[in-house]
């Protein structure tokens, strides 16, 4: 993770971890699109991939873990929402089909995670 001792319990999970990257990928692919874009898609896909890890966080410190359940649900319902944006980004030939396929193949490989994580969660 870095050259710290991750406190906090989200830090160690594999799932927040995923998120984060997943995020920043997100975030550096946007940057390739036109500034047209910047307050529409740019915007909207940002958002929602940074809401995946921001999600996990929150739902990890809740007392309970139906509340646990019920963010990552929301982070789930936000990676689907990334996914849309990389159709429309791949349709508006933001992005090419190696791009495309690269970010699908990570969304649907934390989507599983995240499902397997909060099946796992009593």
């Amino acid at each position: 993770m870095g050259e710290y001792e991750p406190n906090f319990k989200f830090e160690k999970l594999q799932i927040w971890q995923k998120a984060m990257d997943f995020g920043e990928d997100i975030f550096n692919i946007s940057k390739g699109f036109p500034k047209d874009e910047l307050y529409n898609l740019i915007s909207q896909a940002r958002r929602a991939a940074d809401s995946i890890a921001l999600n996990i966080a929150e739902g990890s410190i809740s007392q309970s873990n139906p509340e646990f359940k019920k963010f990552i649900g929301y982070s789930t319902r936000s990676l689907a929402e990334v996914v849309t944006c990389l159709h429309k980004a791949q349709k508006r030939k933001y992005i090419n089909q190696d791009q495309f396929d690269k970010l699908y193949a990570e969304s649907f490989h934390l989507m599983n995670m995240m499902q397997s994580f909060r099946s796992k969660i009593t």
